[in-house]
C-alpha cells in the first residue's frame, strides 16, 4: 500500500521535529520534506508534490492562509490539514473557503493527529471537534451576510496584500513577496481602500487586527 506523503510546514523548527517524530512512528506514513515559512511551502508543494501538506498558519511573511490559497490554486489535488493553537472560528472559516481539508489544533497530539491525516488521505474532511460545533453554528448564522461583507468582495490575492501591509511590509518587500511587481501591489492597495472604504494604512491595519487577519 502506497504511504501518505507529508511535507511538514512550521516555522518553529523544534514543533517541526516533534511532529516529525511522531509521524516516523506509523508504517503508512512518508515525511517528504520540510518548510519553514510560506513561500518555501508554496516551492516545496510544487516540487515535492505531497499527498497532504500540515501546515502551521502563524508563519512569518506570507501566512499559512496565503500559502494555501497559493497552494490550492497551483496544485489543487493537494490537501492541506492545518495545524493551528488558533481556534478562532472565523480564521478558521476563512481557511475552509480556501480550500484546506481540515483543521486541528496543536495540543491534538499523537492519536488525534495521525487520525486527521488518514482521514483527509482518504478524501474526507476532518474538524477537530472542540471547534467544530462553534464553526458549523457559526457559518450556517453568517451565511447570507457574507454577500453584504466587503471584505469577501476582495479578491485572493488583494488579501494576501493586505495582510502583509497590516504586518508591516513595504510595496517593495510585498513584491518581491508575492513575486509581482511593485505596480501591480499598489493597485491592488488601491482596489481594496476602495472597497473596504478604508483610506488610510493606520485604518486598514486596525481593520486587518478587529477581523482576526493578523494576530
Amino acid at each position: 500500500m502506497a504511504k501518505i506523503r507529508i511535507l511538514v510546514a512550521d516555522d518553529h523548527a523544534l514543533v517541526r521535529e516533534g511532529i516529525i517524530a511522531i509521524l516516523k512512528l506509523h508504517d503508512d506514513i512518508e515525511v517528504v520534506g520540510e518548510a519553514a515559512d510560506g513561500m518555501e511551502t508554496i516551492r516545496k508543494a510544487q516540487t515535492l508534490r505531497p499527498d497532504i501538506i500540515l501546515l502551521d498558519i502563524a508563519m512569518p511573511g506570507l501566512g499559512g492562509l496565503e500559502a494555501a490559497i497559493e497552494v490550492k490554486k497551483t496544485n489543487p489535488e493537494i490537501r492541506i490539514l492545518v495545524l493551528s493553537q488558533y481556534d478562532d472560528k472565523e480564521y478558521v472559516s476563512r481557511l475552509l473557503k480556501a480550500g484546506v481539508s481540515g483543521y486541528i489544533l496543536k495540543h491534538a497530539v499523537g492519536t488525534d493527529l495521525i487520525s486527521s491525516i488518514r482521514a483527509v488521505a482518504r478524501g474526507e474532511f476532518y474538524l477537530y471537534s472542540a471547534i467544530a460545533s462553534s464553526v458549523i453554528g457559526d457559518y450556517l448564522s453568517r451565511k447570507d451576510a457574507a454577500a453584504e461583507d466587503p471584505y469577501e468582495r476582495l479578491t485572493d490575492r488583494e488579501k494576501q496584500v493586505l495582510k502583509l501591509i497590516a504586518e508591516g511590509h513595504t510595496h517593495k518587500e510585498i513584491a518581491s513577496l508575492l513575486d509581482i511587481s511593485v505596480k501591480t501591489v499598489v493597485a491592488h492597495y488601491a482596489n481594496f481602500q476602495e472597497k473596504l472604504d478604508i483610506r488610510t494604512r493606520a485604518g486598514l491595519i486596525k481593520f486587518a487586527y478587529q477581523r482576526g487577519i493578523v494576530k
